[in-house]
């Protein structure tokens, strides 16, 4: 099968494109012939071993220390099932799905995937190609832990998000819209547009001044992108407001643990993971006409280094997709 690879850490060109052997399975497997994945953050993290300077050791341990271990990038896919092992039953040959392989095992930037029966995947809803169903899982999986689980958004609060436009804001915005919350979104002036049509009350340009305005105060600030902290954003949180960035490194981590007992204010540290109920409960809000999945751009295959560069630049509107079933249109 083709398979988009990398074998050394670096800059996007590192990736190609390359003849691989296809998975085998085991009895609770499936092997899914992939349609279109998608390449996130994530990805560039392992490509280019770019973690937080606190996880930096460990990173290179879990990826290899000289070299991938994994050499396929991408967690997130849609396609079709193949094949399945003779333990398998909650899909048939020919099913419709879509969902994460895990992040140990990646892999998803192939014609094939061999995935658990256990790994968060369901049957992709009709309403929904592929290119759509495989820019869902790790935003929507990650927004809704953070908004419901984490946070506890309820109707009436206000709510900062930073980086409203991403792979994990899009989907931020919609829920804390859905779940009853006065939405503010930050994102660059030509997404204001987008992220008012996702559902944002209220928008803001990050260029056109300070993120956080005078006499703006919120119950909940979610920074998705790391552009601020703890410090620099309690003035603008009410009297038992929280922080909550996605990505945190030490100082946010400690501040967490610092802040825990707190009955004011206080950051929150928290770590997300891809459920086949997020997905089941995302799909149904999908379906339902709540939600709806955002698509930057699809590359082909043969395009993947362009989609990587994409996604290099930090200003992508909500997902980044490579399609195996789509002819080159550029030149990486």
């Amino acid at each position: 099968m083709q398979a988009c690879i990398y074998e050394e850490y670096g800059a996007p060109d590192v990736v190609r494109l390359a003849e691989v052997d296809r998975p085998g399975i085991a009895a609770d497997e499936l092997l899914i012939r992939v349609r279109a994945a998608s390449v996130t953050t994530a990805d560039l993290r392992f490509r280019a071993l770019d973690f937080p300077r606190a996880f930096a050791l460990l990173g290179r341990l879990w990826l290899g220390w000289h070299r991938p271990r994994k050499p396929i990038l991408g967690m997130d896919f849609a396609g079709v099932v193949e094949a399945t092992g003779h333990e398998v039953s909650k899909f048939r040959v020919g099913d419709r799905v879509f969902g994460s392989a895990s992040a140990n095992r990646r892999g998803a930037h192939a014609e094939y995937i061999a995935v658990r029966e256990s790994d968060p995947i369901i049957h992709t809803p009709a309403s929904l190609s592929d290119d759509q169903a495989a820019a869902i899982p790790f935003g929507a999986n990650t927004a809704l832990a953070f908004m419901r689980d984490f946070a506890r958004v309820t109707p009436g609060q206000r709510v900062l998000i930073i980086g409203a436009s991403g792979g994990v804001g899009v989907w931020a915005v919609q829920l804390a819209r859905h779940l009853g919350a006065e939405v503010t979104g930050v994102c660059s002036a030509r997404n204001l547009e987008l992220v008012r049509e996702l559902g944002a009350h209220h928008v803001v340009d990050h260029a056109a001044g300070p993120l956080l305005r005078d006499g703006q105060s919120y119950d909940l600030i979610f920074d998705t992108i790391g552009v601020t902290s703890f410090a620099a954003c309690q003035h603008a949180l009410t009297e038992r407001g929280v922080f909550m960035p996605l990505n945190s490194d030490l100082r946010e981590i400690l501040d967490a643990i610092t802040s825990a007992w707190s009955q004011g204010k206080k950051t929150k540290y928290a770590v997300s993971s891809n459920t086949r109920e997020g997905l089941e409960q995302i799909a149904g809000l999908i379906d339902a006409g709540t939600l709806k999945p955002v698509v930057d751009r699809v590359y082909a295959m043969q395009e993947i280094v362009a989609a990587h560069r994409h996604v290099d630049t930090r200003h992508k509107r909500g997902s980044v997709v490579i399609s195996m079933t789509t002819p080159a249109t550029m030149t990486p």
